[in-house]
């Protein structure tokens, strides 16, 4: 479109009663585990909040042998902005129990992005399209410009390749600024891009969000992550993006006013339910959703359910030391470089 302009209401939270359309299929466990547990952010090196490795490999193991996580070097300089620092990185990570793809470790391609505003196409990892079918496995948690990471983000900006795709929904045109995109339009611009993947796989895609370890932060911020304040809740899985988000963040709106209010802050202030809203324009899903217990015979539950005897989130004494012990391992790193 020439001169598009952003859309507005990212700020405001929509209950499920004014939401409109069908209703998609959300499967939720408070099982969080290997057994329950491949779009993936592996982390910052020593990231505090990462999906634990053991969960992924044992997914990998029983349920998709033969799978490849696939990523994507960054935009931001740091630990993963080559493929050399992006191999160091996963190595100290504990990602070396199956193989890795840097998709655009070779080059990019063009994938089509089909009705929207401010792109045609979005340039992804050259061997992305070289798969069959995709499991977009995602930390839920919040993020600095997106308010919240879910599966669009995981996707939108992960599967973007780092110099070209990243560059298109990060920076203006014309600006210096590598973070000049913010907001609606930031979130319009990051969703545009993940419906280009999305359509490419078609059928031939499904989205996990794990919901523990939640910190206003995201995980490309590493041990420098905000502290965790958020309960651990469990795991929503769904073949529709759209209710998988809305799901996790209707989730973190039922929690208590002390133990949602963090998130909600940092999705608010972000415009992040602009992701949300987005998503339905382009009919990338449904925001309304059945959500169904894996934990009771698939009986259908509402979040304020899901979240019944939540544990209020307390830093353990162990967990306050690996923290340290991590950013202690990260600057000893850095001394040696």
């Amino acid at each position: 479109m020439a001169n598009p302009i952003p859309g507005t209401g990212g700020e405001r939270y929509v209950p499920f009663e004014e939401r409109a359309g069908n209703e998609s299929i959300v499967y939720f466990t408070r099982d969080l585990s290997a057994e329950v547990a491949v779009k993936l952010h592996t982390g910052e090196q020593y990231g505090p909040n990462i999906i634990p490795r053991e969960w992924v490999k044992a997914l990998i193991e029983k349920d998709l042998p033969g799978a490849t996580i696939v990523e994507t070097n960054t935009f931001y300089e740091g630990d993963r902005d080559t493929t050399e620092k992006h191999r160091r990185t996963l190595e100290i990570n504990g990602w070396t129990f199956c193989p890795v793809d840097i998709t655009d470790e070779s080059g990019t391609v063009d994938l089509p992005v089909t009705g929207g505003k401010w792109f045609d196409h979005m340039s992804v990892g050259q061997s992305l399209p070289g798969y069959d079918s995709l499991v977009a496995l995602t930390h839920f948690k919040g993020h600095t410009m997106g308010g919240f990471g879910g599966s669009n983000k995981n996707i939108g900006i992960g599967c973007a390749d780092g110099q070209i795709g990243k560059k298109m929904i990060h920076q203006a045109a014309g600006s210096d600024d590598q973070w000049s995109i913010a907001e609606e339009e930031f979130m319009e611009r990051m969703t545009e891009s993940t419906k280009a993947t999305v359509d490419y796989f078609g059928r031939r895609i499904c989205f996990v969000n794990v919901m523990r370890n939640i910190s206003v932060s995201c995980d490309c911020e590493g041990c420098l992550a905000e502290p965790v304040v958020t309960p651990d809740i469990g795991i929503l899985a769904s073949t529709d993006i759209l209710a998988v988000d809305q799901a996790c963040v209707d989730l973190i709106y039922a929690l208590s006013e002390t133990d949602g209010a963090a998130m909600r802050e940092r999705i608010e202030t972000r415009h992040g339910h602009r992701q949300l809203s987005y998503m339905d324009e382009l009919g990338m899903g449904n925001r309304k959703y059945l959500l169904l217990d894996t934990d009771h015979d698939d009986q259908r539950i509402q979040p304020a359910d899901a979240v019944v005897g939540v544990k209020p989130f307390v830093e353990l004494p162990e967990t306050a030391e690996r923290r340290m012990r991590a950013l202690a391992a990260m600057a000893a790193a850095q001394g040696e470089q």
